[in-house]
């Protein structure tokens, strides 16, 4: 009974679902406030969520069935299982497994490797740019992003558990007090940017020059699982990173409203990105990470390792 309400409620599927949809109301939000327009109410993508589900689900002539169909499941639970293990480790920092830290790294890359999969098992050569696209954007920021995780490793002492991470901040200080984790923070923000698929990393869709990309054949349910992921992973990775670089997210009195706060800030600092930029070509992305990127997360990495 206590596994199902970890994994199916909190701080399991149910709990990050809901999260998620939120954090993405708030992203369509303060993006219409911006663009000096109303925005949606707040229950407007749990609607378009239910009605993904009971529309029509259409596999394309010619496309791998199984795979078609199974790679949006498995972006949802990689994500399902980040999110319990990063709630697991803020609610009992002590319990958490040697290891944890480098099965999150890994777990996040399997949303977009699903989208991957899912954009050439359809079979559609607009959906294979996409997918291709999405390989070479993984291909890129991936090395910057690992780099600048494994900053706050080296300040806490070679610790690769995220309780033990947790629990070095509170007892000596937040990674953000070091000069090489707030740039190791800045990168980490940028190339969550691009895990997320939003502007100006948003090249793998660009609706303006290929439809969908890799959803362009899905519908009904499929698409809406799509949708959801990249939804929850709204909410997922600011988490992550709050954990690495600000002490996590505590649930004991204050230290809820903190953490909100906290979630709050990121989530800001990701739509004022994703509404001041021009979308990137694939070329400029691949440039970007593996040069400038790449050279600040190596920058964070030498100064982590002398003190800073």
């Amino acid at each position: 009974m206590r596994i199902l309400i970890e994994y199916l409620i909190f701080p399991g599927f149910l709990f990050t679902a809901i999260a998620g949809l939120m954090c993405s109301w708030v992203d369509r939000k303060v993006t219409a406030r911006i663009q000096y327009r109303v925005g949606p109410p707040w229950y407007q993508n749990f609607m378009d969520f239910t009605k993904l589900l009971i529309k029509e689900i259409i596999v394309p002539e010619g496309a791998s069935r199984f795979l078609f169909l199974s790679a949006p499941v498995f972006g949802l639970a990689a994500v399902t299982l980040v999110s319990t293990i990063l709630w697991m480790a803020d609610i009992a920092p002590d319990k958490t497994f040697l290891g944890d830290l480098i099965v999150v790294i890994y777990l996040l890359t399997i949303p977009a490797i699903s989208i991957i999969i899912g954009g050439f098992a359809s079979k559609n050569p607009i959906s294979s740019i996409g997918a291709s696209r999405e390989m070479k954007l993984v291909l890129s920021y991936e090395l910057p992003f690992i780099l600048a995780i494994f900053v706050p490793v080296i300040k806490a002492g070679g610790i690769i558990t995220l309780g033990g991470i947790i629990a070095f901040q509170a007892q000596s200080k937040v990674m953000l007090a070091y000069p090489s984790c707030w740039i190791a923070f800045l990168v980490s923000i940028i190339c969550m940017q691009a895990k997320l698929g939003l502007v100006p990393f948003d090249i793998a869709e660009a609706e303006t020059e290929i439809i969908a990309g890799p959803f362009t054949e899905y519908s009904g349910a499929p698409l809406g699982i799509f949708r959801l992921t990249k939804q929850m992973l709204l909410f997922v990775l600011p988490v992550f990173l709050i954990v690495m670089f600000a002490g996590g997210i505590s649930l004991q009195g204050l230290g809820i409203l903190w953490g909100i706060l906290k979630l709050v800030g990121i989530l800001v600092i990701i739509i004022v990105i994703k509404n001041t930029n021009p979308r990137l070509k694939i070329d400029q992305a691949m440039k970007f990470f593996w040069g400038p990127m790449t050279i600040l997360a190596i920058i964070a990495v030498v100064l982590a390792s002398r003190g800073l």
